[in-house]
């Protein structure tokens, strides 16, 4: 049995996972999928004061509180951020990483600074627009292709994100190093996306590496196809 924490990117929220959550419990893994502060159903915790930080000691609370160790940890999107700064703080309980479509920042940069600027500015405005000035609304799920019967859900599902999550530099101490296991999942199925210089990337870095033919969504859009990733990275 492994231990697999599955974490959501922004605006999203655990209930993501659910297929894939219950694909691997169905093979006899643990499966965690925390909603982090401030979005889906912890939306009520919302503040300007949320940011990266706050997000990576969701992630480091959980393991350490339900004593967990030899953890698969996979970040989706904005949730890479939040798995780097884990696997960071925290290297000796994690065996596994793995990027699903997913932002690699390295020490000292933010989100908004590995994000192209015409996507950060689209951003910028909708948060002074709708969101107050420190709430970034959701991405429509088209831009992401999403498969057309999840398309309305997923919109329904959506919550604003806190700013300060995209703009608080992450810093690291070199504990990542430490973790040889790692893999880039690629969706290849949308465009424009951000992601394909982090997969030219880690391949550069002799990461695993590998494409899916779908959209943004990926645990959506194909998650029996993903599970069989996710159990794959442990090898």
């Amino acid at each position: 049995m492994s231990t697999y924490i599955l974490v959501h990117g922004a605006w999203h929220g655990s209930w993501c996972w659910k297929r894939v959550r219950q694909s691997l419990q169905a093979r006899g893994h643990q499966v965690f999928t925390p909603t982090l502060t401030g979005i889906a159903e912890r939306s009520h915790l919302l503040s300007p004061h949320v940011n990266l930080d706050t997000h990576i000691a969701d992630v480091v609370n959980l393991i350490q509180w339900e004593e967990l160790s030899h953890v698969v940890l996979c970040g989706h999107s904005y949730g890479g951020c939040v798995v780097t700064g884990v696997a960071d703080r925290i290297p000796d309980s994690v065996d596994a990483l793995v990027y699903l479509d997913a932002f690699v920042p390295e020490n000292g940069q933010s989100l908004y600074d590995i994000l192209p600027p015409e996507m950060r500015d689209g951003q910028l405005q909708g948060a002074q627009q709708i969101g107050d000035g420190w709430k970034v609304p959701p991405i429509p799920a088209e831009v992401f292709n999403v498969n057309r019967g999840d398309l309305d859900w997923v919109n329904r599902q959506c919550t604003m994100q806190p700013l300060a999550t995209f703009q608080q530099p992450l810093r690291l101490t070199g504990g990542i190093a430490r973790i040889k296991n790692i893999t880039f999942i690629l969706a290849s199925g949308w465009s424009p996306s951000p992601f394909p210089p982090f997969y030219e990337r880690a391949k550069a870095k002799g990461w695993k590496t590998l494409s899916m033919s779908c959209g943004h969504d990926v645990m959506l859009d194909l998650p029996e196809e993903l599970t069989q990733e996710l159990l794959a990275a442990i090898t």
